[in-house]
């Protein structure tokens, strides 16, 4: 089968030579650790234990407060010292269990115990990703269990498993695909196990080679699960980009993947479900890249949730130099941080320092060349679109198609003028879509008199 790409998309200076090499490193933490009740996408969780309350490895400290939701797991066990608002990665003040670590890591009854997936029912291995707190690792931390109970399982064709991971820098989903490969290949089976239509497809770019080799060696005599080597080129990992380039298939902002017959994860997801699942092991850490020309020895480590950034980058030598920019997550969506003082989360994925800021360059008037026309992977209008935002014309921005913009910064790392284009973009479609729920919020409650008078 010919291989597929997308239009637009960018190449850009991959930076993944830094840590692509080293191993991971397994860390324990010295400080206490903070648990944000909102680690996903969705209601923050409703905490389940309160001051002074002894708790252990595995134990749910933080259950799922409504449909969209996740729980919250303890990575240690200790004692719970506040229920207090603390700084995230997210650059918000969250709702957070702080629980001092006894260092002996006592962990609850049944916590690591095999379990033959193939005999539980279908409920039972859903039940099963819910209580472990599974959400998308990949960074959007949408929660797994409602992404693996689509309306109709039976018209689900395909189980996506991405380990494109396009951003720069980052090597976590890399490291694992090298190292624990056959928990990919398991949790892929164990989701394919509930969707009796379905066949598996692992997307890995192709400038890991040595990770698309290992995986077809272990899948070669699978007929229903299939490696395919995608073309490297950002953003090749987002969601849209990649149903697209393994199945053909399109997909747009009103619409899941479900919704085109597919259900896709990340492979550190994918791999959760089968600790979850196989090894009755909940999600209590996971994989994190520290890395950027000012860490003095970038690297990969596995970490608890809760441990603090700061301990991490200790771990890895420090700064070799003050850096000028810290970045949670990639240098395309990352979030910029004044502070490294924050906790290990589920969407917390990685650190990076950087000696430059190459954002903070002036900006200057659109020269029309059109190149974020061209590189933009959704066929938008960037350019149009910022100076809609500017100007507050949101319904003009919704007509030319602007809430279907995925932010990937693409626009933004192609404009000669260095144009804001993405951050504004993005913000538009955060006030479209606040005022959205606030007409909304106002039609119930104009229903609400209604009914009573």
């Amino acid at each position: 089968m010919a291989r597929l790409t997308f239009m637009g998309g960018i190449h850009t200076y991959e930076g993944k030579e830094l840590s692509k090499d080293k191993p991971t490193t397994v860390l324990l933490p010295k400080r206490d650790l903070v648990f944000p009740l909102s680690q996903h996408i969705g209601a923050p969780a409703k905490p389940l234990v309160s001051k002074g309350d002894l708790v252990l490895v595995g134990q749910r400290i933080g259950e799922a407060n409504g449909f969209i939701s996740s729980n919250i797991i303890s990575s240690v066990s200790g004692t719970v010292k506040a229920i207090e608002r603390r700084l995230t990665a997210s650059g918000k003040m969250e709702e957070s269990i702080v629980i001092t670590n006894d260092n002996e890591y006592k962990k609850i009854e049944g916590y690591g115990q095999n379990r033959d997936y193939t005999k539980m029912s279908k409920e039972e291995i859903r039940e099963a990703v819910k209580e472990a707190g599974i959400v998308g690792l990949g960074g959007a931390g949408f929660p797994t269990h409602v992404k693996l109970t689509p309306k109709n399982e039976n018209k689900i064709d395909y189980v996506i498993v991405n380990g494109a991971e396009c951003e720069p820098y980052l090597t976590y989903d890399y490291r694992l695909m090298l190292e624990e490969p056959e928990m990919i290949i398991e949790g892929l089976k164990i989701t394919l196990s509930l969707f009796d239509n379905a066949k598996g497809i692992i997307g890995i770019e192709d400038n890991k080679p040595e990770a698309i080799e290992k995986i077809k060696e272990l899948t070669a005599g699978d007929s229903n699960i299939e490696v395919r080597a995608l073309k490297t080129k950002y953003p090749q990992g987002g969601e849209r980009q990649l149903v697209y380039v393994t199945t053909g298939r399109k997909l747009n902002s009103k619409k899941l993947p479900a919704d085109v017959g597919c259900i896709v994860n990340n492979v550190a997801t994918i791999a959760a479900i089968y600790m979850a699942v196989a090894k009755s092991t909940p999600l209590t850490n996971r994989i994190v890249t520290i890395t950027g020309d000012a860490i003095a020895e970038p690297q990969n480590f596995k970490a608890p949730f809760g441990m603090n950034f700061s301990e991490i980058v200790e771990a890895a030598g420090g700064f070799k130099v003050q850096p000028k920019k810290l970045v949670f997550g990639g240098p395309m969506m990352g979030r910029a941080m004044f502070s490294y003082d924050v906790p290990v989360t589920k969407t917390a994925n990685a650190l990076l320092g950087l000696v430059k800021d190459e954002a903070a360059v002036e900006e200057s008037p659109c020269i029309l060349c059109g190149r974020c026309y061209f590189k933009c992977p959704l066929n938008l209008l960037p350019m149009k679109l910022q100076l809609m935002g500017l100007n507050n014309e949101d319904e003009k921005f919704v007509k030319l198609d602007g809430m279907e913009c995925c932010g990937c910064g693409c626009c933004s790392f192609v404009c000669p003028a260095n144009r804001s284009l993405t951050q504004t973009i993005v913000q538009t479609k955060q006030r479209v879509i606040e005022k959205r729920n606030q007409e909304h919020e106002l039609h119930e409650l104009h229903k609400d008199h209604a009914a009573n008078e």
